[in-house]
C-alpha cells in the first residue's frame, strides 16, 4: 500500500510555500557525495514519534534520489496489519511532522521530495520478534545459526510458524516441530505458496507501481536503508 506523497511545491502547514528551488550545496552536480545516511536519521527522528503516536511501528526508513529530487519510503506495520485507510492517515501526519520540522529546523532534504507510505511485502526479512509474530501461519526459510545446540555450523530450516512471542519461534518441519530462541535465528524470509495467494493481500506483494510517476529517465541511485 502506498500513499502518494507531495511533489513539495504545494503549502506545508502554515499555508507558506515549501523551499522547493532544485539542488544546493552537496546536491548541486559535480558538488560533495550528499550523506544520505545522516539524511535518514534526521528523518527517522522526526516520523518515528508520530508513527509510534497513531498506534504504528516503523519498521523503515530510506531516502534516495531520483533524478533532481529525493523519495522518501517509509515502511509502518501493526499487529494485524495496516489498511489503506490507516496508510493515507500516517502519511499525512508524516507530512505535517516534516513540514513542521523544516519550519522550525530548516531543510531536512534539499529541494524536492516524494513521499511514500507502505506496509511491509512479503519480500521484507523477519529480524524481530514482532515481525515473527505478525507472521504465525507463514511459510518461512532461515538460518538456523551454529551453537550450543547446533555444533556442526549454520543450516538453513524450512517451516511453518507455529508459536512466536518475544523468546522464541516454534516453526513446523518436515521433521517435526522445532524451537529456536531469537539469538538463534538470522532473518527469516517469508515463502509464497503459490496454492496460498488468495491469501496474500495485494499490499504484500511488490508493486512496480510505486514510483511510476517518476521520469523514465531518472534513475534511482544512492539508496540508503
Amino acid at each position: 500500500m502506498t500513499q502518494r506523497g507531495r511533489a513539495t511545491r504545494s503549502t506545508g502547514p502554515t499555508g507558506r510555500p515549501r523551499r522547493a528551488d532544485g539542488p544546493r550545496g552537496g546536491d548541486r552536480v559535480g558538488g560533495p557525495r550528499v550523506d544520505l545516511a545522516a539524511r535518514r536519521a534526521r528523518l527517522h527522528a522526526v516520523i518515528e514519534p508520530v508513527v509510534n503516536a497513531a498506534g504504528y511501528d516503523l519498521e523503515d526508513v530510506s531516502v534516495s534520489r531520483a533524478g533532481r529530487r529525493h523519495v522518501v519510503r517509509v515502511i509502518v506495520d501493526a499487529d494485524g496489519g495496516i489498511n489503506l485507510d490507516a496508510v493515507a492517515d500516517v502519511s499525512r501526519a508524516v507530512s505535517a511532522a516534516l513540514d513542521a520540522a523544516e519550519e522550525a529546523g530548516g531543510d531536512i532534504l534539499a529541494g524536492e521530495y516524494q513521499l511514500e507510505v507502505s506496509s511491509p511485502g512479503v519480500d521484507r526479512p523477519l529480524t524481530l520478534p514482532r515481525h515473527w509474530r505478525r507472521n504465525v501461519g507463514r511459510l518461512v526459510k532461515v538460518t538456523a545459526r551454529a551453537g550450543d545446540r547446533q555444533p556442526t555450523g549454520d543450516r538453513q530450516v524450512t517451516g511453518r510458524v507455529v508459536e512466536a512471542d518475544d523468546e522464541r519461534v516454534v516453526l513446523e518441519t518436515d521433521s517435526g516441530r522445532v524451537e529456536f530462541s531469537h539469538a538463534e535465528l538470522g532473518p527469516g524470509r517469508v515463502q509464497v505458496e503459490f496454492h496460498r495467494l488468495d491469501e496474500v493481500a495485494d499490499d504484500e506483494l511488490d508493486d512496480s507501481s510505486d514510483i511510476d510517476d517518476i521520469d523514465d529517465e531518472d534513475d534511482v541511485e544512492d539508496e540508503e536503508r
